[in-house]
């Protein structure tokens, strides 16, 4: 028999016994009302960086490139609405080492309509009796302004920056000229060729052009990949809307199916997980065994070092092998963790089932994750559009850029309209006055960074308050279904309504404090991960062994941090409590009953995790069948696919992310009645005078007898 504690007697404590207490407490005043002024200061400040981001940022400047004049390329009603791609004039300049310091190349940058096509130079265009007519036409159009024909020489287009001094084959990437790269019997070339004349009297190869092309932009590796994928998610979006539509109705299909057969399913749960992962460990093998039958067997993921095209290592046994190994590792931790856990399992099991009938008497609670989902989405498209407007903010600054970066006057600040009057451009023979970034002088411009990490933290503290809200709004509807002593007569009309509108009207501060503290927590997270990445080279193993702790208990602290919040929000949603009151209530209320918690909580959570895992498997595993043509005798899917893995990590994660959101709301089901039940056996003892709230069916559970059927 379970043990019974007496009440607590602190005067003028809610949680004593009342014997009107019908539930969540309906007269309850406002609470944490500092917090709250807090977070509405915060909430206008951020609308009001948001309005003045809107009059100073411009995003065009992120979609359209700019020459070296700061004009933008593409842009409709200007001169270059026509010209929407970036062409440099010198790429090889572009290894200099001032582009890594001012993050500029030091070379003319005008718009373009269309990429060089082919190899030529300014010399080749002078020469006589060349059988090309339109030679001049089609280079000049790559010139600062249409020419006709020009008499200047090399040395005079070049010192007048009218003219590149050569051109070769090129494509768009980033809406930028980029170099035609291709590999041709193991070497790199450009345009099928390996070498070429850069126009001033020199041969070239491709090996130096694509180092300077890498100084422009640091993801030119990844172009093919980048293209390749974006392609696959073009050829099958809409399969990746399909698979997250069945997993949105199997998840709800599984919740409903909790209530009736919440046993058999969960066996469903492990069956199908321990079968979707027993057909990865088999797919593994085979992949292995053929592999290991061919001639290039013996090569490893070091031999081939780091490639670009990731699918060249899923043609080594050895990547098979190491899948092999984790998914059997996996299937093992399962197994054990089922017989280890038989018996706290079945009474998970029964709690389900407890659970699965507060959700039956309140349905609009599986509604309520897509309400979350279209807050947490404004949330983050408020974030990512004062983010872009806050860095396109200021008016255009031109720099003076050299190509050896050896001139007094680098990196000042000029005017291209007067520069080639002025000292600097006399000082510092081949110089330029090219558009570096946007800016200012004024108080605005100074403090961007500023304002982007306010932005940042306020983003943190939205997303932290939207879900501290969806969880004190349900917490407060599946509480109503508890504390109802005749269910479901007892039930207050539209339970969830009624939660939702205690917690914004009285609960404001609190849910801001909570979510305040896990802002903190996260941006201090951050800021280490920034430091890490900024400082990574220059660490000696003492500093990245503090600072690995110090990631590690942060990221304690914000488990920690979470857990505490979720059953403080449940305090609040019953009693109406400030936070600290709240969360010291419920921390001092699971440490009274801390075996209870310690049975209940991790297994239920597994058993809820199981659930995910099978929805997003089971869609996994039909999207794999469907883009490796596998069922193409049923239905037919994408056949143009460049790498089959990309839909499929996308349906499988977003199918994850589908079935977390609704079985959320059953973990806070189970969370809150929890909460209730330890508070139903502090305040009662099932006798006639103090009746115990729970049915029958959770006493039989948590095995828990009435004062009265023990006399009788």
């Amino acid at each position: 028999m379970a043990q019974r504690r007496k009440p607590p007697s602190i005067k003028g404590d809610s949680r004593a016994f009342d014997p009107d207490f019908k539930g969540p407490i309906a007269k309850r005043g406002c609470t944490d009302v500092l917090c709250c002024m807090v977070f509405i200061l915060f909430i206008t400040g951020y609308i009001i960086l948001g309005l003045i981001a809107w009059v100073h940022g411009d995003p065009r400047r992120v979609a359209y490139p700019t020459d070296s004049k700061g004009h933008f390329c593409g842009q409709k009603g200007t001169p270059n609405e026509n010209k929407s791609i970036l062409f440099y004039f010198n790429l090889l300049s572009c290894t200099s080492p001032s582009v890594m310091i001012n993050l500029q190349c030091p070379t003319t940058q005008i718009c373009v309509s269309k990429c060089p096509e082919k190899f030529l130079t300014y010399l080749e265009i002078q020469l006589p009796f060349k059988r090309d007519k339109h030679s001049w036409e089609y280079y000049s159009q790559f010139c600062k302004s249409p020419i006709f024909h020009s008499a200047k020489s090399l040395s005079e287009i070049v010192m007048d920056d009218e003219c590149p001094a050569a051109i070769f084959p090129s494509k768009p990437f980033l809406r930028r000229c980029f170099p035609d790269f291709s590999t041709k019997n193991g070497t790199l070339t450009v345009g099928n060729k390996t070498t070429f004349e850069d126009g001033k009297g020199h041969i070239r190869n491709a090996v130096e052009l694509r180092a300077a092309a890498k100084n422009i932009n640091k993801v030119l590796d990844a172009k093919a990949i980048g293209v390749k994928v974006f392609e696959d998610y073009a050829t099958s979006w809409y399969w990746i809307l399909i698979g997250l539509t069945i997993a949105m109705l199997l998840s709800w299909l599984f919740l409903l199916l909790l209530r009736f057969i919440a046993g058999f399913l969960f066996w469903i749960f492990v069956l199908g997980v321990l079968g979707i992962i027993g057909y990865g460990i088999w797919h593994c093998y085979q992949q292995y065994r053929n592999l290991q039958e061919r001639p290039n067997s013996h090569l490893t993921i070091y031999d081939l070092g780091i490639q670009t095209d990731i699918s060249m290592y899923l043609q080594l046994k050895q990547t098979w092998f190491a899948f092999m190994v984790i998914l059997s590792i996996l299937e093992v931790l399962v197994i054990l963790l089922l017989i280890f856990l038989r018996d706290r399992i079945r009474i998970s099991i029964a709690l389900l089932k407890e659970g699965s009938k507060a959700i039956g008497y309140v349905p609009t609670t599986l509604i309520y994750p897509v309400f979350t989902f279209f807050l947490l989405s404004i949330c983050i498209c408020y974030w990512a559009v004062i983010a872009v407007y806050l860095a396109t903010s200021g008016t255009p600054i031109y720099k003076v850029i050299t190509p050896e970066g050896k001139c007094k006057y680098e990196n000042r600040t000029c005017d291209p309209d007067i520069f080639n009057t002025t000292e600097m451009s006399r000082a510092c023979p081949g110089a330029q006055c090219n558009f570096a970034f946007y800016g200012g002088n004024s108080l605005y411009y100074q403090y961007i960074s500023t304002f982007q990490i306010f932005n940042l933290f306020i983003f943190l503290w939205l997303i932290n308050f939207v879900i501290a809200l969806g969880q004190c709004a349900l917490a407060g509807a599946f509480a109503s279904y508890y504390w109802a002593l005749r269910k479901p007569d007892d039930i207050p009309p539209y339970p969830l309504f009624t939660a939702f509108g205690r917690a914004i009207r009285y609960h404001t501060g609190s849910l801001a404090f909570g979510s305040l503290l896990l802002a903190l927590i996260q941006m201090f997270r951050i800021a280490l991960e920034y430091l890490d990445k900024r400082i990574k080279d220059n660490q000696n193993n003492i500093a990245k062994f503090l600072q690995h702790c110090l990631k590690c208990c942060f990221w304690c602290l914000e488990k920690v941090v979470k857990f505490l919040n979720r059953n403080a929000y449940v305090m609040i949603a019953i009693y109406g409590k400030n936070f600290c009151r709240s969360a010291k209530d419920a921390f001092d209320l699971l440490i009274r009953n801390i075996l209870k918690v310690a049975v209940l909580d991790k297994v239920t959570d597994f058993v809820l995790v199981l659930g995910k895992i099978l929805v997003s498997g089971c869609i996994g595993v039909l999207a794999f069948l469907l883009f490796t043509q596998r069922i193409s005798i049923i239905i037919e899917g994408p056949t143009s696919l460049n790498y089959y893995w990309v839909p499929l990590l996308t349906i499988i994660a977003g199918s994850y992310l589908v079935a977390h959101g609704f079985f959320s709301v059953y973990a806070m089901c189970i969370d809150t009645i929890f909460i209730c039940f330890l508070e139903d056996l502090e305040r009662n003892d099932g006798s006639t005078e103090k009746p115990y709230y729970m049915n029958r069916s959770l006493m039989k559970i948590m095995k828990v007898k009435s004062t009265q059927s023990t006399k009788q």
